[in-house]
């Protein structure tokens, strides 16, 4: 994936009058080093469908892997939309919603890359080895996708609370 520079835009219906867009370096580290996400995907009959996951970011692009036969990746193997989320539970802090596309990784040198990625942020019971374009652990295989974000919103709270939007040049 390569690294695009996003565009903010606060929207004022929605912020404090001195509010100020994030900086993307905040809002960058937030999706790199939270410890938890939420995926939402969409079911063929269009219900959504929301899990907790794991998440790396790796050149510019957060990226999530899930088994090949569990419920986001019959989503996505029918609509590849997504909505990635991180953040914080209270009253102050950041909260950041990744809207975009899921798009599955089978390069192995990225694999390698993201499979050391996984092992050294959340240790080495994350262990994958990489091969066929997946990760395997266990006797299980894995698909791996990067989510390419269309736009990103943030969502600032606190005693200057804001919302923002980043988007990506066409």
């Amino acid at each position: 994936m390569a690294h695009r520079e996003a565009t903010a835009t606060v929207d004022a219906r929605f912020s404090s009058d001195n509010a100020a867009a994030p900086a993307w370096d905040d809002v960058v580290r937030l999706v790199r080093d939270s410890r938890t996400y939420w995926l939402t995907t969409v079911r063929r009959d269009g219900r959504p469908h929301t899990t907790t996951l794991l998440s790396i970011w790796l050149d510019g692009v957060p990226y999530f892997c899930t088994g090949l036969d569990e419920q986001k990746t019959k989503n996505l193997e029918h609509n590849q939309h997504c909505i990635l989320m991180t953040g914080c539970n209270g009253d102050a802090g950041l909260d950041v919603v990744v809207e975009g596309r899921a798009v599955r990784e089978t390069d192995e040198d990225r694999l390698i890359r993201l499979a050391a990625g996984w092992e050294e942020k959340y240790g080495e019971e994350w262990h994958f080895d990489v091969r066929d374009g997946a990760f395997h652990a266990g006797g299980n295989s894995a698909a791996v996708f990067a989510v390419v974000p269309d736009k990103i919103l943030t969502f600032a709270k606190g005693e200057t609370y804001s919302q923002t939007r980043w988007t990506y040049p066409v």
